[in-house]
């Protein structure tokens, strides 16, 4: 019987959801719910001076936008529990008291100075800058003395010599450290909290996470907390390191490619199935070639098919994926986007008829005043198109429309009496209509442009042929 499989998304409430971070919050959604398995939120506010309680409620509400919903966290506590690490702390406690009681981790005195020094005379000799063992073999009355001093102590985990650390990687493939390169590292800071490595290793195995899927900034971390849970005889989950996330330029991601928010781009009118669509197939080649639901992508998401290339975002590739979600999103989706920009009662006749020339909310405020307000003077190409279609042309359409001719009836009495078809004809109704020469289906936009603004407007059209005719006389 194959066991559950258990992956979390574990953020520091220090900012915005990054689009990287959303990312590896999604594959490791993908993969839970592939499998039907369990996908855990576990908010890591263990860092008291950076963390924003107002940002563990907005990281939820944007992981919830994109569609993303967790077995267990925060807000849905269960035997695991509980789901922040500021509330675990007497459990990191236990732990470092286990490994200091079994002579693996010890206290260690050495001042910021004295770390720094040490770095600094370990690379001047082309040696890698870890810890020297200062303090690793002190005993109580070294300890003692130092308390008297004053100075502070952290906990570091010793490292033992000589033993390599080999895993797969769900990502990279076989790793191997030596444990010698590594060096005794802080697992307890001087104020008594936890370091991230160690609560977030202690986390992972108390969770029962079996798969962690992260960022490759986290290589370094994964052969020390190996160790640490080896110490400690607990679960070791399997883990995997995705690349990063960068702009189409190579750089690492910020605004200027376009955003590096989740809010930046649901604010910005995107809609979040574009999103997932997008961040499905950054570092992931199992996905579809066309547009996908949820269910879909979740099908088709597989550990095999991710890279080790940095991944590129590309604000075009987003821009292509929300238009098609807006081709396929439910009227009541983009209801808000026409919302106090036409009349009251037709945003959903207004985005039926001009969906198909929506990517975002902005372009709803782009088209609502051409449908429902008033036309500016007709100038440049416009108004030598509505010349050469000649007054005749406009005033046979006012006639038509008048009479409650619909589109069909319109063509046919304009071919009738006009002769002309095809672009010749097609054109200079636009431009009369929009005063552009493209845009919606002209048929839609007789069915929600009012009546008599149809007749203004091709009175005023002919106003401009015959000016024009006039002038060339």
């Amino acid at each position: 019987m194959t066991s559950l499989i258990v992956t979390r998304f574990a953020p520091s409430p220090t900012g915005a959801l990054h689009l990287g971070n959303a990312r590896t919050a999604l594959f490791n959604w993908f993969y839970a719910r592939k499998l039907g398995g369990r996908f855990l939120l576990r908010i890591e506010d263990t860092d008291r001076a950076r963390s924003d309680e107002s940002q563990v409620g907005a990281l939820m509400a944007e992981l919830r936008w994109l569609g993303l919903d967790w077995d267990a966290g925060p807000d849905l506590e269960d035997a695991k529990g509980p789901y922040r690490q500021s509330a675990r702390e007497e459990r990191y406690r236990e732990a470092t008291t286990r490994l200091m009681s079994a002579q693996r981790a010890y206290h260690c005195f050495c001042t910021p100075l004295e770390l720094e020094l040490a770095r600094k005379a370990a690379l001047s000799r082309g040696l890698p800058p870890r810890y020297p063992g200062t303090c690793s073999h002190l005993n109580d009355a070294a300890q003692e003395a130092r308390r008297r001093e004053g100075r502070e102590s952290t906990v570091r985990f010793r490292v033992p010599l000589g033993e390599a650390v080999v895993y797969e990687d769900l990502v990279r493939g076989p790793q191997r450290f030596m444990s010698d390169e590594l060096g005794d590292f802080v697992i307890q800071r001087a104020d008594g909290t936890a370091s991230f490595l160690f609560c977030n290793a202690l986390d992972d195995a108390a969770m029962g996470v079996t798969h962690v899927l992260r960022g490759e900034d986290h290589v370094a971390n994964t052969p020390r907390q190996h160790l640490i849970l080896q110490a400690l005889g607990a679960q070791i989950p399997a883990y995997g390191h995705l690349p990063l996330l960068v702009g189409s330029d190579g750089a690492p991601l910020s605004k200027r490619h376009g955003s590096a928010s989740v809010a930046d781009i649901r604010d910005a009118g995107y809609l979040p199935n574009a999103v997932l669509n997008l961040l499905a197939r950054l570092g992931h080649s199992g996905a579809l070639d066309g547009w996908a639901d949820t269910r879909a992508l979740i099908a088709h998401f597989e550990l095999e098919a991710l890279g080790r290339a940095p991944a590129h975002f590309d604000l075009t590739q987003l821009t292509h994926w929300q238009k098609e979600e807006v081709h396929r999103a439910p009227l009541e989706t983009l209801l808000s986007w026409a919302k106090g920009k036409v009349p009251a009662g037709q945003e959903g006749a207004f985005i039926a008829a001009v969906r198909q020339n929506l990517v975002l909310p902005a372009d709803a405020a782009v088209w609502a005043p051409i449908v429902y307000g008033e036309l500016p003077c007709a100038e440049g190409a416009i108004e030598a198109l509505l010349r050469a279609a000649g007054s005749a042309f406009f005033e046979v359409a006012a006639t038509a429309v008048s009479e409650g001719a619909d589109y069909a009836a319109l063509l046919a009495r304009l071919k009738s009496r006009t002769g002309l078809v095809g672009k010749a004809l097609f054109h200079p109704l636009r431009a009369a209509l929009t005063q552009r020469l493209d845009g919606p289906e002209l048929a839609q936009l007789l069915l929600i442009i009012p009546r008599a603004q149809l007749i203004a407007r091709f009175q005023v059209a002919a106003a401009v042929a015959v000016k024009g005719t006039d002038a060339s006389s």
